[in-house]
């Protein structure tokens, strides 16, 4: 199926943007990044588009605010530094988006919200009122509450596999995970000169599974592995998914335009 019949039809659209994204390597905000992405969700939400941003860094903002010269060890200690990023991190969003003369809502959410039928339905209806008002949702895990995301053991496993459940639950057309890398590549680019970008994933099979890392840079929690679990969700739930350079200027915008950006992984009723 060629990609611009995929892409024509995206309308409600996830994009989970990482902590290195939205970061420098020494842990501030890249400033500079994060305003050009406010900037294109806002045109594409005044193109008509219905864009929910799946958001990491609370833990990286209060790093900063805090002036912390590492990232926190304990548990307590993380909970805590994220509930001051958090904050830190929507007045930002919402001082950026707000420029632009739209409007931002926190969601916050936990796995038992998700595994629960009545909450999940909550979640959802309250995703739609968002939406349906233009409105932009602002997504992260609940670290405060929540260890899940910051020991890296749960079923979210990180924001990566977050995004896909989102998507599930608002069902969204396209998930796009904006990432430090390009896509996903036949083996570690990083440690072989001769990987391939791999440009369409219609089958994750063993071998595709194997191909995936661990984590990619310091500053985040997430690799190609969940990335690959958060593929999974999305194609079993017929929604595509692409995973693309987020220092890429528009990415998203040209993904949606239909141009050939990063990995597409094809979800299963689009075959």
């Amino acid at each position: 199926m060629e990609d611009d019949n995929l892409h024509k039809k995206n309308k409600r659209v996830v994009v989970k943007v990482g902590t290195s994204t939205l970061t420098y390597e020494n842990g501030n905000i890249n400033l500079s990044r994060l305003e050009k992405l406010t900037r294109e969700i806002s045109d594409l939400t005044n193109r008509g588009y219905e864009i929910i941003l799946v958001s990491s860094g609370a833990i990286g903002m209060g790093k900063a605010k805090l002036k912390l010269t590492e990232k926190p060890k304990t548990i307590m200690e993380k909970q805590a530094v994220a509930a001051v990023g958090q904050c830190e991190l929507m007045a930002l969003y919402s001082r950026l988006f707000g420029e632009y003369s739209h409007t931002v809502a926190q969601v916050l959410l936990t796995r038992d919200v998700i595994e629960d039928k009545h909450m999940r339905n909550n979640v959802s209806n309250t995703f739609k009122v968002l939406l349906s008002r233009g409105i932009i949702p602002i997504v992260n895990e609940n670290d405060t509450v929540s260890i899940d995301e910051i020991e890296n053991v749960c079923r979210f496993g990180d924001n990566d596999k977050l995004g896909a459940i989102v998507a599930k639950v608002t069902n969204s057309d396209l998930l796009i995970i904006l990432s430090d890398i390009d896509g996903l590549y036949d083996c570690d680019p990083r440690k072989n000169e001769n990987a391939k970008l791999v440009e369409v994933v219609e089958e994750i099979d063993e071998k595709l599974e194997q191909s995936a890392g661990g984590a990619g840079s310091d500053a985040g929690t997430g690799g190609m592995k969940t990335k690959i679990e958060a593929a999974k969700l999305t194609m079993d739930s017929g929604i595509n998914m692409i995973i693309a350079n987020g220092s890429e200027e528009k990415s998203i915008d040209r993904i949606l335009s239909g141009e050939k950006i990063g990995t597409l992984f094809i979800g299963r009723s689009e075959k």
